[in-house]
């Protein structure tokens, strides 16, 4: 007897309910949490710096009678930054909108894939401008540290090598790091490390282990934030086999970073944000406008930005901190 076959009975559709979309999480990136954006109205501009030497200094003197008071005075700089501007667009054709199944969304999908690319490239941007060798000072040596003991060899004491490079630039500047900014390889390594898990175990509860989480280690490391850097990239051109890795390497960024940005305030970086162009505090702007000629609509995103290190002596940076 005839029975009707599964093809028969059911054609696959996809799901309305579900997809795959392969993201970083929001969580994962740091270029927006590590130093303030200030929003700027020109693309390029000036501001003042007020040299560390003469305000450190001491100039006061007793005073005899009937004598003028001890003179004294200070220097005055100026730094600049230029917002470039980033850019990308994705179109969306009319035959495809029209075409589209019920679990897509075309529209919403090209602003969320324009803007975590504009994001990841400012991640990336952020990298380059502060999470890499030779570039700041506030150590004892005044250039990069590397532990003696890598901190996921046995023997090693990351507290201790952080407090001593804490207190020298405490002593070179006035001001104690607030944010350690670290890989993920290094924060797995934070995770296990012994005298780290020595200095806590007291929080552990009878027969449970104590968790190394992150809010403990700010509290470790006496800074207030305590970042882990978790984005990915395909580093792979178009075509090619996937290639993903982690942006940052295996080092870490010891800073202060000013919590409320104003004047006569010193901080490691900045993030000068142009929204003099763009609007809006983070400076992203998405466009969607008519392409006539592709008889298709075009999603478009900027944004503009000048990641500008403020302070090199404000920063410490751990060189290849992890085998």
């Amino acid at each position: 007897m005839p029975q009707p076959t599964k093809s028969q009975i059911h054609v696959n559709r996809p799901l309305t309910n579900i997809s795959v979309a392969y993201k970083n999480a929001r969580e994962d990136f740091v270029a927006d949490k590590v130093f303030p954006a200030i929003p700027v109205a020109k693309q390029s501009d000036l501001y003042y710096i007020y040299p560390r030497d003469q305000w450190l200094r001491t100039d006061a003197a007793k005073r005899s009678p009937g004598s003028e008071s001890a003179g004294s005075g200070y220097d005055l700089e100026t730094g600049s930054y230029r917002a470039d501007v980033w850019a990308l667009h994705k179109d969306v054709a009319d035959q495809d909108r029209a075409n589209q199944d019920a679990a897509l969304d075309l529209d919403r999908d090209a602003t969320e894939f324009v803007t975590e690319q504009l994001v990841l490239r400012r991640e990336k941007e952020f990298v380059a401008k502060f999470f890499v060798a030779s570039i700041w000072t506030g150590s004892t040596t005044g250039g990069d540290i590397t532990p003696g003991t890598l901190w996921d060899a046995s023997g090693s004491d990351p507290i201790a090598d952080v407090r001593a490079q804490a207190r020298a630039m405490k002593k070179k500047t006035g001001r104690k790091p607030n944010k350690l900014v670290v890989g993920p390889e290094v924060h797995d390594a934070l995770v296990d490390n012994a005298a780290i898990i020595d200095r806590i175990k007291g929080g552990a509860l009878p027969g449970r282990a104590a968790l190394v989480t992150r809010q403990l280690l700010a509290q470790a490391f006496e800074v207030d934030d305590y970042l882990v850097a978790e984005a990915v990239e395909n580093t792979a051109a178009e075509g090619q086999t996937f290639a993903g890795g982690h942006i940052f390497g295996k080092h870490s960024l010891l800073c202060y970073s000013e919590s409320t940005p104003g004047l006569m305030k010193p901080t490691a970086g900045y993030i000068f944000v142009w929204t003099g162009l763009l609007g809006g505090r983070e400076g992203l702007q998405m466009s969607r406008f008519r392409m006539e000629h592709l008889k298709s609509d075009r999603v478009e995103g900027e944004m503009a930005w000048d990641q500008k290190q403020v302070a090199a002596d404000l920063g410490v940076f751990f060189k290849d901190v992890v085998s």
